[in-house]
């Protein structure tokens, strides 16, 4: 379990705390979070304590947010948890309320021409459940989702805004 603090915008490392941990819950499909975030959590309170001027303003996740089968992803969980602004950045897109990896969706990827480009990902509810994001020259974007206390916009920004290769500074740490 990791927790890397950054500077922004300098994205410069001031803390970190990683540990092995033992995980004792059984994996379930989309019960991760049940897995994964009583550790950062714990890793958050380390931080607290040890240095509570370095607390963070968001946390940023590999994992989902509300882009999620039980539209509450490990992203959300944390941020409730710690009551921190939290966004979900994952690799891969989860296939949930209609969203599937067909030849319609790698087309639009195809369509992600410039750095920064991004377009919504809406179910079949019509509710927008994430931004898929060009963060690099790589052909694979990243698919960002809210988590808590952060709007879908800030959250594409500060992605997009902390991306030196694919995967978000904080995250790649």
């Amino acid at each position: 379990a990791c927790l890397v603090v950054l500077s922004y915008p300098a994205l410069e490392v001031l803390y970190e705390d990683c540990r092995m941990v033992a995980v004792d819950a059984p994996y379930v499909a989309g019960f991760l979070a049940f897995r994964e975030v009583p550790f950062l959590v714990e890793a958050v309170q380390r931080l607290q304590q040890k240095e509570p001027k370095l607390s963070p303003q968001v946390l940023l996740v590999d994992g989902n947010g509300l882009l999620h089968p039980r539209g509450f992803g490990v992203a959300c969980h944390l941020g409730v948890l710690t009551d921190l602004p939290c966004v979900g950045v994952a690799k891969n897109l989860l296939q949930v309320n209609g969203l599937v990896r067909d030849e319609l969706h790698r087309e639009q990827i195809r369509s992600l021409q410039s750095l920064g480009d991004t377009f919504p990902l809406t179910g079949t509810s019509g509710r927008v459940l994430g931004m898929v994001l060009r963060s690099c020259n790589s052909s694979k974007p990243l698919y960002v989702s809210v988590g808590h206390r952060v709007s879908l916009d800030t959250a594409v920004r500060l992605v997009k805004s902390c991306c030196r290769f694919r995967i978000p500074e904080p995250i790649r740490q």
